[in-house]
């Protein structure tokens, strides 16, 4: 039987597991704590609890039976928790393994001052977990080439979708509208992310594929289709200048890019929401915006 691991199964993780499962796989997921634990298991996706240190012999014998998986663990500044020292081998750990996939971030490409990049377009990471995340990403594809496995590269744009989304903002009243000059961003319904994993892994496909709906455009018209799809005022403008932001949250703003997803709907692929406002209509008229 096909067996799907994803290490580290959060948001999107959990998503890739249900969409995987819906195709048959069996699942199973790491978390780092027992409560979300029984959230996996209530979404028919076998939990095992893992920190990202040395393997415990319950994940290890999971390892044994992959087929295919999914790693979404954060590298960190000891790098991917995979490919640190004294970690056994992944071809020793995983010997069934046909296909894996590796989440990074459209943040690998760094700022373009708002033009297109695509997936042969030179990395210039600015952001420290961006430069962990290309170092991760050379350690997987590394893999697939040593080991003749096709190992495929995702990397995401801003992710929302059920629960997690700029309607929910609006009821809440979190929403904010800040503007800053140009500036734009891509973004991925969750469960695309879980659909384009499934039709890579399907077609056996290895290497860099971006994964983001078709249209970057300014944060601020995100929160307006928001407020109008729920009969509330639009938010005031918020010049970024003045905002007060995390240091995290700021240094998004300071990349700028518009990232084509060409290759990915060449091979096939074809989203269920390709943009954002089809996406929250749909988030909308199904109360899934919710969660």
């Amino acid at each position: 039987m096909t067996h799907l691991l994803i290490l580290g199964a959060g948001f999107s993780g959990k998503a890739i597991g249900q969409t995987f499962k819906a195709a048959g796989f069996s699942v199973s997921g790491t978390t780092r704590s027992a409560e979300k634990a029984d959230d996996l298991r209530a979404l028919g996706i076998a939990p095992i609890l893992y920190d990202g240190g040395p393997v415990p012999e319950a994940l290890a014998a999971d390892m044994a039976r992959a087929t295919h998986v999914v790693q979404s663990i954060a590298p960190g500044k000891d790098g991917d928790p995979l490919f640190r020292a004294g970690m056994p081998s992944l071809s020793a750990l995983m010997p069934k393994l046909v296909w894996a996939g590796y989440l990074s971030t459209v943040g690998v490409y760094g700022d373009h001052k708002g033009g297109w990049v695509d997936e042969d377009t030179a990395l210039n990471p600015v952001s420290a977990r961006s430069i962990e995340r290309v170092e991760a990403e050379n350690h997987w594809l590394d893999f697939g080439r040593i080991s003749d496995l096709p190992v495929a590269v995702l990397r995401l744009a801003g992710i929302y979708g059920p629960g997690r989304n700029a309607l929910r903002n609006m009821d809440e009243g979190t929403a904010r509208r800040l503007v800053k000059k140009d500036q734009v961003f891509n973004r991925i319904r969750v469960e695309d992310i879980g659909r384009s994993a499934l039709f890579l892994a399907e077609k056996s496909l290895g290497g860099v594929w971006n994964i983001t709906d078709n249209e970057p455009g300014p944060p601020q018209d995100v929160v307006a289709e928001a407020a109008r799809l729920m009969g509330l005022p639009v938010p005031p403008d918020i010049p970024f200048e003045t905002a007060e932001l995390s240091s995290m949250a700021r240094s998004f703003y300071g990349e700028n890019k518009r990232v084509s997803n060409a290759r990915l709907r060449a091979a096939g692929f074809e989203f269920r929401f390709p943009d954002y406002r089809q996406s929250l209509a749909e988030l909308h008229s199904t109360g899934r915006w919710r969660g």
